[in-house]
């Protein structure tokens, strides 16, 4: 063998040596850090861009621990990659999603029950007692609050002011009376071009977020005896309200499962939407103006809460020790505080809400002081197993009478034969 030979092999086995050091250094490295992935479908994507800021931010001070934020799409999008997932044993460590999502994932055994750890951890203390429900089936806590909001009806007092609208409806014939005033074909060419009120259309939760409201408000309730009972007199009510609207060309109806955009608000098509402070960030940056008004009352005022809850899958040890590290930094004075500061999300810490910070926040945006006022008397949806069955129903019922093509009274029966079948 010659010199340059023996040369290139020593060569080759020296990086070949360092190679190996090298890997085995990382993977010793690597194996001291616990990785989870959670999964989300936070939007709009402003509000992504601060929670990618807060999880690095919980990464940094955590080297023992890389929280992997992975947006998996809208959160109707998510239902079919959840159940594959879940079922295949690929679920992640942690799903942010609708609390209402409970009773599928528990029946499916891979939840984590969390009432050990949060029962003794000092961060009990700080949680709004009103989020309790939303986190809690058959006596076991499934999911903590990530956040939470309701839902109003945001408005641009430009167009009311051109309509001649001195006050914002508080009643739903009032509502109604606004809506037809602000339907109007502004540059003269025959065809409408501004319509009063955007509406959600689709099957979807967001839909059913959207007009539970009106239900409740009408007097109507969706479970009796722990079943579904969708067919009251305040649902039959609450479609007809909207089946109304569209009927007097009052009303832009979503595509279908879009009811969250914000374009159309946004560019004067239409002048009222019912969202969330969640939209806050994204409004900021448009410099329209707007403001808030809380849902027009029929029979009782009424709100629904809305937010997301973290659930953390079983795993092992480690990963399940560190989702719940994370959990306790999502509670915190300081992850609660600065995502309601950069996204108008109502805190569930109780120091936050209190903090200098927080109520100067409130004074510079007035708006939320309606959010706020809605919190007193705003409503969990169902925390029941099947509430995804329950949800897509009436969403389909909103639907049919939206587009007319059957009346409400008929939509909600076909929607509770459905169930009946479901549940019985």
């Amino acid at each position: 063998m010659t010199n340059t030979w023996r040369k290139l092999i020593t060569v080759i086995l020296c990086c070949s040596l360092l190679l190996i050091t090298s890997c085995q250094s990382t993977q010793q490295v690597d194996s001291n850090i616990t990785k989870v992935t959670l999964w989300h479908g936070i939007n709009p994507p402003e509000n992504r861009d601060v929670f990618n800021e807060l999880v690095t931010q919980f990464n940094q001070d955590h080297s023992d621990i890389e929280v992997e934020a992975l947006y998996i799409g809208q959160p109707d999008a998510q239902l079919p990659k959840i159940f594959a997932a879940t079922v295949s044993g690929e679920a992640p460590d942690m799903l942010w999603f609708v609390p209402q999502l409970t009773g599928e994932l528990n029946k499916l055994g891979v939840l984590l029950p969390l009432e050990d750890w949060f029962n003794n951890s000092d961060i009990k203390a700080e949680v709004d007692p009103a989020m309790l429900d939303s986190m809690t089936l058959d006596n076991h806590i499934l999911s903590i609050p990530f956040a939470t909001n309701n839902a109003a009806v945001f408005f641009r007092p430009d167009l009311f002011k051109q309509a001649g609208i001195t006050e914002t409806p508080k009643t739903w014939e009032a509502f109604q009376d606004a809506a037809k005033k602000l339907t109007q074909d502004t540059n003269n060419d025959g065809r409408i071009d501004q319509q009063g009120i955007f509406l959600s259309l689709g099957k979807g939760e967001w839909t059913v977020f959207t007009w539970l409201p009106f239900i409740y408000s009408g007097g109507g309730e969706l479970i009796n005896n722990n079943q579904p009972n969708l067919v009251t007199p305040g649902a039959i009510k609450a479609l007809q309200f909207g089946a109304d609207l569209v009927a007097s060309n009052s009303a832009m109806l979503s595509a279908p499962e879009r009811g969250y955009e914000m374009d159309n608000f946004i560019s004067g098509k239409v002048a009222m939407q019912v969202t969330g402070p969640w939209t806050l960030g994204q409004l900021a940056t448009t410099n329209i103006d707007y403001d808030v008004f809380p849902f027009p009352v029929l029979e009782q005022p009424a709100a629904v809460i809305g937010g997301e809850n973290l659930f953390v899958f079983k795993s092992n040890e480690k990963r399940e020790q560190a989702s719940k590290e994370f959990l306790e930094y999502v509670l915190s004075e300081e992850f609660q505080t600065t995502w309601a500061l950069k996204t108008g999300y109502l805190p569930i810490n109780l120091k936050s809400q209190q903090s200098k910070v927080y109520q100067d926040f409130v004074q510079d945006n007035p708006v939320l002081e309606v959010f706020l006022e809605q919190m007193k008397f705003a409503r969990s949806r169902p925390i029941i197993p099947k509430y995804t069955r329950l949800s897509e129903n009436l969403g389909r019922a909103i639907e049919a009478s939206l587009l007319g093509k059957e009346s409400p009274e008929e939509a909600l029966k076909q929607s509770q034969q459905r169930l009946d079948l479901i549940f019985n």
